[in-house]
């Protein structure tokens, strides 16, 4: 479980500012994928990284009773003269778990071929996507924070990367942005939209989706 109390946040951009959250409140249970929607720049990638912790709310408070990812696909963290494998290992000993298993699982599923073993400056966005979307699968987390990163290669990649999803989500809950509605379709339970630092929340996915489509339209 979740729980968002009185969350404030805004931020400026190129002296534009944008509230992200208006004192929101909100819980996200544990089992559940729930998509995030709304219009580009409404702050949902910026509310994934509060959850995760990596950006701080203005006032309020997260809480939640079990493990949380970083946003799936952020590559940010990773060092910029180490191999795809050396950052891989870092990860593993940060959460303590066996750095051959996990090194093993994503050079496998990234596809990386030899650029693993090549510093991660050299990556291409895509590469980078798929190195920090596969070391992201490699370890449990109850709750799986996912920002677009199963958009990320070509058709056949995307339909393994959405498998690994789904069979991760068999056993821990997701908190999804993504362009993709049907994405939202196959995968979440249900829908919130943010717009202007609230949510409306939508037990009916299909419904959800058509309130997001009426305020982007």
């Amino acid at each position: 479980m979740i729980q968002l109390s009185d969350l404030w946040k805004t931020y400026t951009l190129r002296g534009r500012s944008t509230v992200v959250a208006r004192g929101l409140t909100a819980r996200f249970a544990t089992g559940r994928s729930v998509g995030l929607l709304g219009r580009n720049g409404a702050g949902k990638s910026s509310l994934l990284r509060m959850i995760a912790g990596t950006m701080d709310p203005d006032g309020g408070t997260i809480r939640s009773d079990g493990t949380i990812s970083w946003p799936v696909g952020y590559a940010g963290s990773f060092h910029p003269e180490l191999t795809g494998a050396q950052n891989t290992s870092f990860i593993a000993r940060v959460y303590g778990i066996d750095t051959e298993e996990l090194r093993d699982f994503v050079q496998d599923f990234s596809e990386l071929g030899q650029h693993f073993h090549q510093p991660f400056r050299t990556y291409s966005s895509g590469m980078r996507s798929r190195l920090a979307f596969g070391v992201s699968m490699g370890i449990h987390f109850d709750t799986y924070l996912v920002d677009e990163v199963t958009a990320v290669g070509d058709a056949a990649f995307r339909r393994k990367s959405e498998q690994l999803f789904m069979d991760r989500m068999t056993h821990s809950s997701a908190l999804v942005v993504t362009h993709s509605l049907d994405l939202v379709k196959r995968i979440c339970d249900e829908v919130v939209v943010l717009e202007n630092g609230h949510i409306t929340r939508f037990g009916d996915v299909e419904e959800g989706i058509a309130h997001h489509r009426k305020i982007t339209g």
